[in-house]
């Protein structure tokens, strides 16, 4: 099999494990700057090249695509798509999940319990909009922050009104959710391939912060998820379409919620909490997705 990882820096301990777990499998592998790829699209066939030289024939691509480079990434992604590559998880997939607040109607609307998110644009409406939203403490996240970055807790409503005309002075994107005290800082990883949780960690934020990312300080220790958690995870990575995903939980009294869709979630703090082979099963997945469109298109084939 013909692998592409699309990542800026192949030194990421992520990127690095995917290329290991390839090659041990007996697989070619290769890594490519999203940004360093460029396309031609015409009606008369899509083409890629990459730093000077045509690129093609790689029956999968993995995205590695930071927040920072969404756009261009997914159309980078898409591109390949169109090329007839096979991706875990589509351009399109990662667009929804990057959009929190699109993440959040879709998995709502299919009955996921999350924590209660208000939205809105107008300064006029601000005092209403927490009103639907109810008492604090309140968590304002940026639309597009990633590993805990732009996310503030409020315990006072003059504290969310001022954070809240703050971000808007600044143009920017957020959302408003209810705190789950419960939870005592602590939320859940759980990291789906395939349709199945292949590991799951507990994540607990440092003393005096309410983030549990591992990038802000918190620690990890491998967990077994219960039956719910299980199901809850795989369902929002199927609703949003994504083959691989670190879907965030948090433990609240009526169940678990999630709080989070991550299409690029790193492998380091899962691999080494769980000691679970994290980067081979998701190469394993993949071979075999591979394996089932040929098999798909041979008996097309035969059929015809």
């Amino acid at each position: 099999m013909k692998l592409a990882i699309l990542s800026r820096n192949g030194k990421l301990y992520s990127t690095r494990r995917l290329v290991e777990a390839a090659r041990e499998r007996g697989h070619t592998v290769r890594v490519l700057d999203p940004l360093r790829c460029y396309m031609r699209i015409s009606n008369d066939g899509f083409e890629m090249h990459y730093k000077g030289a045509h690129i093609a024939g790689y029956h999968a691509v993995i995205p590695r695509i930071g927040a920072s480079v969404t756009r261009y990434g997914c159309a980078v992604l898409r591109q390949f798509e169109l090329m007839g590559s096979h991706t875990p998880s589509s351009a399109a997939a990662i667009a929804r999940a990057r959009d929190k607040l699109r993440c959040h109607q879709l998995l709502a609307a299919e009955g996921i319990g999350l924590p209660v998110t208000v939205f809105g644009d107008n300064p006029d409406d601000t005092v209403d909009l927490l009103s639907m939203l109810g008492p604090p403490p309140h968590v304002i996240k940026l639309n597009e922050g990633t590993q805990g970055t732009g996310v503030m807790l409020t315990e006072k409503l003059s504290a969310s009104r001022g954070v809240i005309e703050t971000l808007r002075g600044l143009y920017a994107h957020f959302l408003v959710q209810e705190f789950i005290g419960e939870a005592k800082g602590a939320d859940l990883r759980c990291f789906v391939v395939g349709g199945q949780v292949v590991a799951a960690m507990r994540r607990q934020a440092p003393k005096g912060d309410f983030r549990s990312n591992l990038h802000r300080g918190g620690t990890a220790k491998a967990v077994r998820a219960s039956k719910a958690e299980i199901e809850t995870a795989v369902r929002a990575a199927q609703v949003l379409g994504l083959g691989v995903a670190g879907v965030d939980l948090i433990r609240s009294k009526r169940g678990p919620l999630v709080l989070e869709v991550n299409s690029s979630p790193g492998l380091e703090g899962i691999e080494s909490a769980t000691g679970i082979d994290v980067a081979g099963r998701i190469i394993e997945h993949i071979a075999t997705a591979i394996t089932a469109r040929k098999h798909h298109r041979n008996t097309d084939l035969t059929d015809s």
